[in-house]
């Protein structure tokens, strides 16, 4: 029997031989994994108890038992290349087959499909055209086409706006000229923006217009300047022709009563009287030749600039001449403290006269001009064409309103390319912020978005591109726009806007457009995701690699190219995205290493070789011991 343990002996440590040179000859194999040779020691036995003879009758190999520990993970310089950190299997469509690998050196075929060294496909979650997982399993394909254009419907601008900025605009009112008649004895109350108590004002019923200018001159937000003017040019007129026709001229002029000392003893033409009476003492006065309507400046006509009352009175010594009264008038500038004006009287003159008064702005927004506004912000925004434009928002302080306590407002102006969208080159759009610096409102809508919806694109002539532009009249425009969108509205969106006592700062900008843009890069996620990187900057998932794990690993079936087959033993796949429940990560432009121990499996060797030495030599032994028997006589 000697013999059969021998023998045993010799065909195990074969097999270990075999095993151990398998795992030596692809110690440099991608996912490859190592295998042990099992063995058991053999008894004889009956059907029903243990054998009588206890001595053993040799050894057999119980299972040749592969070992699927983690390998190293070396860095490659392909894209592609995949290696699974932890739990996991690859899953491969070879030709339909259903195989399970570690090995992730993958590269792309003529079809854009991703496969390993032997053409298996790599199976995955597939994503829709917007990039979005769909969760369905397929085979991984990568589209080369160009990306397709996106046009802006939504920028969101996060924006700091300084609250130290003052305020650059100044807005005034015009009021007048108003005559002297109409305000003589008129009394109001001046109204302000600022809760500042109302300022009475009460003019005197007797009052000349300078005099009237100086009491409202005294009403906090109220400028008041009078002027008299006398233009001699009635019937008959102070011309050169009645100077001349005349046989004893005499000129007086009283200003408010007091007599003008003027030189009339030589006057001989009308220049003369003006230079008389420019030669005054009285410097608040001048005197000046107008036309009379016959092409030729030969009217007298005298101006008071502090609206003095004046009195005149001229004759030609033939009867002819004429006296007259001429009372000042009053102009009024209010600026944007003044909210109303409210009579106290039964004349209400100067009310109706503010209320019918415009707003002048001065120092007035000017793009072209960056006196007139405090911050500016510009980003590219994209068409239907995926032409690219400039957006730039414009932020102008206003004075705040009401009390001016706890609130504050910014003038918002935008323009594309130059011209003005929105509607705010008539009306800007007003963000109001509260006390603690956090957007309010923009035109009281408390979202803090702005539909612009009069964009139409253009090119560099200034005419339209052919994209698409803004809807038409009467469409009622939804926000956030739907997809697709089929109009070139888009939204700014302020939410989340700040006006704090610091710089003017964009921290962040964001749109959601983009140009055509070509494959330039391929990246994968430790969640397996593969992302498309074009040459517009944009990046977009394609798919995600999807891996399977078994509650029996040993008990998978190898198949060769390092891959393996589900068995009846191993289980049913479970099959999940990377990093989730037992499943690994995947390290992108990697591969795993055999687990093979090269220094461990060259002991085996030595190992395996001294048991087949030891066997061989029972059997020479055994040989021995019967050939003496034979040798007996």
């Amino acid at each position: 029997m000697a013999f059969n343990t021998g023998l045993s002996g010799l065909r195990a440590a074969s097999v270990d031989l075999d095993v151990t040179g398998n795992n030596i000859a692809n110690a440099s194999t991608v996912g490859f994994k190592g295998s042990k040779a099992q063995f058991g020691d053999l008894y004889a036995s009956g059907f029903l108890s243990a054998g009588t003879n206890p001595i053993g009758d040799g050894v057999r190999v119980q299972d040749v038992k592969q070992s699927f520990g983690q390998g190293n993970i070396s860095f490659t310089d392909s894209g592609l290349d995949m290696a699974i950190s932890g739990d996991g299997f690859f899953i491969l469509n070879n030709g339909g087959e259903i195989r399970y690998s570690r090995a992730g050196q993958f590269g792309i075929d003529k079809e854009g499909y991703v496969t390993n060294n032997q053409s298996m496909r790599v199976q995955g979650y597939t994503a829709d055209e917007d990039g979005n997982l769909s969760g369905i399993r397929g085979d991984l394909q990568i589209e080369t086409d160009n990306l397709s254009p996106r046009r802006t419907t939504n920028l969101d601008s996060d924006l700091n706006l300084d609250s130290r900025e003052s305020v650059l605009e100044t807005r005034v009112r015009d009021i007048g000229p108003l005559t002297l008649a109409s305000i003589q004895g008129e009394s109001f109350d001046v109204q302000y923006s600022d809760g500042s108590p109302n300022f009475n004002v009460a003019i005197d019923p007797t009052a000349s217009a300078r005099l009237a200018a100086s009491t409202i001159n005294d009403a906090p937000g109220l400028s008041a300047s009078a002027t008299t003017t006398a233009t001699f040019d009635g019937t008959p007129a102070l011309d050169n022709t009645f100077i001349t026709g005349a046989s004893s001229f005499s000129f007086s002029l009283d200003i408010n009563g007091s007599p003008l000392t003027l030189d009339t003893s030589n006057i001989n033409s009308l220049q003369d009287l003006v230079d008389s009476i420019n030669n005054s003492s009285e410097t608040a006065i001048s005197a000046s030749l107008v036309d009379d309507g016959s092409g030729s400046n030969d009217v007298l006509r005298v101006i008071h600039n502090q609206g003095e009352t004046l009195d005149y009175t001229f004759a030609d010594g033939n009867g002819n001449g004429d006296t007259g009264t001429v009372e000042g008038d009053v102009n009024v500038t209010a600026d944007r403290s003044v909210t109303g004006i409210a009579s106290t009287s039964a004349d209400n003159d100067f009310e109706v006269a503010f209320n019918a008064s415009p707003i002048r702005v001065t120092n007035q927004f000017n793009p072209l001009d960056q006196r007139t506004y405090n911050h500016a912000t510009s980003t590219t925004i994209y068409d239907s064409l995926g032409n690219s434009h400039e957006l730039t928002q414009f932020f102008v302080k206003n004075p705040s309103p009401g009390n001016g306590v706890g609130v504050s407002e910014w003038s918002v102006y935008a323009q594309i390319d130059g011209e003005f969208v929105g509607g705010t080159d008539v009306t800007p759009y007003t963000a109001r912020f509260d006390q603690d610096g956090a957007l309010q409102s923009i035109d009281g809508d408390p979202s803090g978005e702005i539909l612009i919806d009069d964009w139409i694109p253009k090119d560099d002539t200034g005419q339209p591109n052919g994209a698409d532009g803004p809807p038409a009249a009467g469409e009622t425009v939804v926000t956030p726009i739907p997809e697709p969108p089929t109009t070139s509205a888009f939204v700014i969106n302020l939410s989340g806007t700040t006006q704090y006592g610091a710089a003017f700062g964009v921290n962040d900008q964001q749109q959601n457009g983009y140009t055509t843009g070509r494959l330039s890069g391929l990246d994968v996620s430790d969640q397996g995701v593969l992302f498309a990187r074009y040459t517009n900057g944009q990046s977009q998932a394609l798919g995600q690699v999807a891996l399977a794990s078994f509650n029996n690993t040993n008990g998978l079936s190898p198949v060769g190219d390092t891959s393996w087959v589900e068995t009846f033993e191993s289980g049913q796949p479970i099959i999940g995205a990377p990093d989730t429940g037992t499943l690994g990560s995947i390290k992108a432009s990697s591969v795993e290493e055999s687990n093979v121990d090269l220094s461990a499996e060259l002991v085996n060797l030595i190992i395996a070789q001294r048991n087949y030495q030891a066997n061989a030599k029972t059997i020479e032994t055994s040989d021995a011991v019967t050939q003496t028997i034979i040798n007996l006589r």
